[in-house]
């Protein structure tokens, strides 16, 4: 039980101090300012969200540009101002573990623009503890950003010493009070597909509830992935994921990830006698489960998605694996992301893949687009890249350099990457020059296509062979031809995710008359696209697949641990 009496507390405290803790904050926010408020599971930056000057003031200190922030409401009442409530985002708002729901914006909504620009959807919670609810009481506040409080790529900050130095440049104040956080935990955030949760970060609420397993794993530490880092300890047939920990990418996040296992450890009474970690050297989750001293298996990245999706859906023997997601070391050493998995948790086969095209810069392609568009349609157009719509104007040395880069490979990795081909797309119809954020040309492509109504398909290519190639440079061309004759760029978005589904479903279709298998899982960060799952669920089911998704953990990297568990335990 919490310690909560007038006598012992919780007492409220405010830097710089003030007699009214809580009626100052408040005061402070109804003026547009920022306050950081700590929470349960660590500190929170809020501002008024209905105020556009107020919000723009936190993305400059935070330097967050143009990723969506969560709101914060009071209550349903209030919710539904804001947003078009299907009956069961209305109960996930309301149940007990409070998680962020994605849903659709009203048009006349009075959130600031800036809270998540140019999208039609936000991410609402209600207020989940006493001192939230007394923000709103009789306030005359609607709605608060409440974005975790942390610098960027690291973990969100717990400690009250820790948050007085790091917040001073950023919130004007800091609402606190004297109970000790334990655990850090993120906010979960997830949405409604198809009548049913989809995760796109399982934490706090849903953690540490158990996965169920389809088989006896043993005691089994996974170390996860480095992106949307989340680690799994097993006990028999039971799975326990951790909360959501971030980017393992520097010392702070780290800290936590080893904090993270050994309080779950505890807590759970599970002594891990086998480690299994992602294939690529270079992860400090791989390091790390290198020092244990324990045996260890080494679990390729998109196989770890495809037995994700298949332990939490209780499968077992053969089956397709369609893994979609931005980045992943392959076996080949090249970088995998558009792959077409046979097999099981024992084994996979490649038996398909997108096409490989240059990383044009590396990690730098990821945060511009229009390098991605070059380098799929270097090889159809030449030199013609240089006069596609909204292309840089870049001096001759540096066209030079660019195509140097592009026919000889110089600082520009292979990759099959989805997420780098909706990059390509999205910079391509005018849906995004840039992305600041992961994912973030794709959220817009999708933004976009979910304006239009569904379109004829345009055609793309399957090359035969072991493994089959999906070359889309057809499908690419086709957009700039549509383009280019006037056709509307939402209907080109909807038209390249139809596409794209079409592919996967001819893919598929390739691997059951080769090897008689009708049951396909879907998995990776690509299918947290609502429109683009919609589409290859439905076109699969039409074709007589048996089509399985996520609902317990995320199809992003945060389930990647349950699939290292899984692959493990039958090894």
């Amino acid at each position: 039980q919490p310690i909560a009496c007038p006598d012992c507390g919780p007492r409220l405290s405010l830097v710089p101090g003030h007699a009214d803790p809580l009626g100052q904050a408040i005061a402070l926010l109804q003026q547009g300012l920022i306050v950081a408020i700590k929470g349960l599971g660590g500190y929170h930056l809020a501002v008024d969200a209905c105020n556009n000057q107020a919000v723009a003031r936190l993305r400059q200190r935070k330097q967050r540009d143009e990723k969506p922030f969560a709101v914060m409401v009071p209550d349903l009442v209030t919710a539904r101002l804001l947003a078009e409530l299907e009956e069961l985002e209305e109960r996930l708002l309301a149940a007990p573990e409070a998680p962020v729901v994605i849903v659709r914006s009203r048009t006349a909504t009075p959130v600031a623009e800036l809270v998540a620009p140019d999208s039609r959807w936000i991410g609402l919670m209600l207020a989940y503890t006493p001192l939230h609810q007394l923000l709103f009481a009789d306030t005359g506040l609607k709605a608060l950003v409440m974005t975790s409080a942390n610098a960027s790529d690291e973990p969100m900050l717990s400690d009250d010493a820790e948050a007085a130095e790091q917040l001073a440049g950023i919130a004007d104040a800091i609402l606190t009070h004297n109970r000790v956080i334990q655990v850090r935990t993120d906010d979960s955030v997830l949405r409604v597909f198809q009548g049913r949760p989809l995760f796109y970060r399982r934490s706090r609420g849903y953690v540490p509830r158990p996965v169920p397993l389809p088989f006896d794993a043993g005691k089994i530490l996974a170390v996860g992935a480095e992106l949307k880092n989340t680690v799994c300890l097993t006990r028999g047939r039971e799975a326990f994921l951790s909360q959501h920990i971030g980017d393992l990418k520097n010392e702070a996040t780290l800290d936590t990830f080893c904090r993270t296992i050994d309080h779950l450890g505890t807590i759970m009474e599970i002594k891990p006698e086998l480690v299994a970690c992602d294939r690529h050297p270079d992860y400090l989750s791989t390091r790390y489960a290198e020092e244990l001293g324990l045996p260890l298996v080494r679990v390729q990245h998109h196989h770890a998605h495809m037995a994700s999706c298949m332990a939490e859906n209780g499968l077992d023997g053969d089956l397709i694996g369609v893994i979609f997601d931005g980045t992943g070391l392959g076996d080949d050493g090249t970088v995998w992301g558009g792959e077409f998995l046979v097999g099981g948790y024992g084994a996979v086969e490649r038996a398909g893949h997108l096409k490989q095209v240059r990383l044009p810069g590396g990690d730098l392609a990821a945060r511009e687009p229009w390098r991605m568009a070059a380098a799929w349609l270097w090889e159809p157009l030449g030199d013609g890249i240089w006069q596609l719509p909204g292309m840089p104007v870049l001096a001759a040395t540096d066209r030079q350099l660019l195509q140097a880069v592009l026919e000889r490979g110089i600082n520009a990795p292979l990759t099959s990457s989805m997420g780098r081909l909706f990059d390509a797309a999205a910079f391509l119809v005018g849906a995004a020059t840039r992305n600041s954020f992961d994912g973030q040309a794709g959220m817009a492509l999708e933004a976009l296509a979910e304006a239009a109504a569904a379109p004829e398909l345009l055609l793309y290519r399957l090359q035969p062979g072991t493994p089959f190639q999906l070359d889309p440079a057809p499908l690419l061309l086709g957009l700039l031809q549509r383009l280019q004759a006037g056709e509307s760029s939402a209907s080109l978005a909807r038209a390249f995710h139809a596409g794209l589904a079409a592919a996967v479903v001819d893919g598929c279709d390739l691997i059951r008359q080769e090897t008689g298998l009708d049951r396909v899982v879907l998995s990776g960060g690509v299918f947290q696209n609502r429109l683009l799952s919609e589409l290859v669920y439905t076109f699969l089911a039409k074709s007589n697949f048996s089509v399985f998704i996520h609902r317990l953990v995320p199809p992003n990297d945060g389930g990647i641990a349950l699939g290292q568990a899984a692959i493990a335990a039958r090894r």
